[in-house]
């Protein structure tokens, strides 16, 4: 008996330290930055950027749009893409997604087979720690990033009706441009027209754009414009964001090229705008390649990074998502922080390596 119940303590005591110690929890699986950032790898040694798939879908239903927790709450940053993504894989065109226990909460049920999609948010370990100098000990915060499955309402069987209504009408073309000038006039940027590129300088603090008229239409503009106005955003008088550039086409200069990019997929999105790949970033992908392979948190980072360019923006031009009240059927906190999700209640609660679940 003694035995025993020794034998027991320990096993508990390992499976305590286990716990509460994500980075040894499924060591034998891929954890979730490596999972994430194995696929959008993938997707670029294919020429392809996974946060441009919506709006090349020949299936997509309505505009593209941000996807939406059960209670109508946009996801925001990697989550977008990661939702962008799996349902451009599996052909959803509803942008609408909860747990299992969501839907049963909702008296509906997620059929036999359906294979979830994974969502991620931060969250921090609590470790006391002892210096090795003086001998005192101190609690110190890690963060460490988990997940969760949800599952596309177009998997779901007896949601409420107003789950699968269809999406608000589109706005004309001449409404969408008159909204899109308001937004980025509302910003009070300094803009200069002329030349043939499109960057943003510096030193003068000054988005540089060609003619209006020099552009293939009108959104092909302003997504543009989105993308270097992500640029302005990293000012050390806005968001004081610096990666270290210190030449055209290194590290420094790719990783803010990737903010950028998912900047303007993200403010797209918002605006109801349509975007479409620029040829001249065509030449990051390598960049771009080098970075994720070397860093699997980068596109965390990135994501992170231009969810609070496009909040910024938004704030300056006094905008803001209309979000449809689609009911409550579990709270959804806020996010820890701009670019990685908390999680809605009825969710798993256990680190999630990143394998994609199946309904039972």
């Amino acid at each position: 008996m003694k035995g025993t119940a020794s034998k027991t303590k320990t096993t508990r005591a390992k499976t305590a330290k286990a716990r509460n110690n994500p980075t040894s929890a499924n060591s034998n699986r891929q954890d979730v930055y490596e999972k994430v950032t194995a696929k959008i790898i993938a997707d670029l040694e294919q020429g392809v950027r996974s946060w441009m798939k919506p709006w090349n879908a020949e299936h997509a239903a309505g505009r593209i749009t941000r996807p939406l927790r059960a209670n109508g709450k946009a996801y925001q940053g990697i989550n977008t893409i990661m939702l962008w993504g799996a349902a451009m894989e599996q052909g959803f065109s509803a942008p609408i997604w909860m747990t299992y226990k969501q839907a049963q909460a909702l008296g509906a049920q997620v059929r036999k087979g359906s294979r979830g999609a994974l969502v991620v948010y931060a969250n921090k370990l609590t470790r006391e720690e002892e210096d090795a100098k003086t001998g005192e000990t101190a609690l110190r915060e890690i963060p460490f990033m988990k997940g969760y499955t949800v599952f596309n309402v177009e998997q779901i069987d007896g949601l409420p009706a107003h789950y699968h209504a269809m999406a608000a009408p589109v706005l004309d073309l001449v409404q969408k441009i008159e909204s899109a000038e308001a937004y980025f006039a509302g910003i009070g940027a300094e803009l200069a027209h002329g030349g043939n590129r499109a960057f943003y300088v510096e030193g003068s603090d000054r988005v540089q754009m060609p003619p209006f008229e020099t552009f293939r239409d009108a959104e092909s503009y302003y997504t543009t414009l989105a993308h270097e106005l992500t640029h302005w955003t990293k000012h050390g008088s806005r968001l004081a964001r610096d990666f270290g550039r210190k030449q055209w086409g290194d590290e420094g200069y790719a990783r803010e090229e990737l903010v950028a990019e998912l900047g303007s997929a993200f403010m797209a999105a918002d605006l109801g705008l349509y975007l479409e790949p620029r040829e001249d970033h065509a030449a990051y992908l390598a960049s771009w390649l080098k970075v994720l392979k070397n860093d699997k948190r980068a596109i965390f980072q990135a994501a992170s990074h231009a969810q609070r360019a496009v909040d910024f923006l938004h704030r300056k031009a006094g905008f803001s998502i209309a979000e449809p009240e689609l009911g409550d059927p579990d709270s959804a906190p806020t996010a820890a922080d701009s670019g990685a999700e908390a999680p809605d209640t009825g969710a798993t609660g256990a680190a999630i390596t990143g394998e994609a679940s199946r309904a039972a």
